[in-house]
């Protein structure tokens, strides 16, 4: 499995890091913990997790929750 690395110029290090594309849902405007975002509930399933039709919502993948961009940057 290729991680991207990310490299620390003041100490030399390099960190690997997770891939953040893989958690985030089909609704989230942003990974999880970017800068200025936050979570909010999903706008198709309303923070329920389901669809009108009672299955997984697809935007959010079940959780009822998106990550949002916040601040107006």
């Amino acid at each position: 499995m290729n991680t991207p690395e990310s490299s620390n110029q003041e100490s030399g290090q390099t960190v690997q890091t997770a891939n953040p594309e893989s958690t985030m849902s089909p609704g989230d405007e942003a990974p999880p913990g970017t800068p200025s975002t936050g979570e909010a509930l999903c706008r198709v399933c309303g923070g329920s997790g389901r669809d009108p039709e009672r299955r997984v919502c697809e935007a959010c993948g079940g959780t009822g929750k998106v990550t949002v961009g916040i601040g107006g940057a």
